[in-house]
């Protein structure tokens, strides 16, 4: 059932003219992504308080990115994330002293610091990430496998060239 509460399915365009905006298509994957974007940013907080109940909503990506990519610069993870170097110093400073995340000097420049998931950081990211991943195998059991493959690749795709 879609969020809006319709439950109709996809719907045709609305008529609109210029640029392809009333292609039906572009429509139902604006409605969908909208639906799925709410639906993960309420998971996120949950995914968060189960790393650690004081944990803000936004730093989970943060520590997946840094359980993904292993140490980074603030500045690194501050672009990745798309947030500013305040906001990216606050946030560490946050998973530091909920011991997360540590520093330790970038041995290519002394003047940097590399951000790392302490163990107890990793350990909790894993169990989450494990119990989310359990999540979808549930939710999708379903479907073909190989259509859980494409649905992986598409989105790949489409993050790929939101980037550029």
């Amino acid at each position: 059932m879609h969020e809006d509460g319709n439950g109709d399915g996809p719907r045709v365009g609305s008529g609109m003219s210029g640029g392809g905006l009333d292609q039906p298509e572009f429509l139902d994957l604006e409605r969908e992504l909208t639906v799925l974007f709410r639906r993960a940013r309420a998971k996120q907080g949950e995914m968060a308080r189960e790393v650690h109940p004081d944990l803000e909503s936004a730093a989970y990506g943060l520590l997946v990115r840094l359980d993904d990519a292993g140490r980074q610069r603030a500045t690194e993870l501050a672009s990745y994330i798309g947030v500013g170097k305040a906001t990216m110093s606050r946030q560490l400073r946050a998973l530091e002293d909920l011991g997360l995340v540590a520093r330790e000097p970038d041995p290519a420049d002394g003047r940097a610091w590399l951000v790392h998931l302490t163990e107890v950081g990793r350990g909790r990211v894993a169990k989450v990430r494990d119990a989310r991943r359990a999540r979808y195998v549930e939710q999708l059991s379903h479907w073909d496998r190989r259509e859980v493959a494409e649905l992986a690749r598409l989105l790949n795709q489409l993050n790929l060239g939101m980037e550029k």
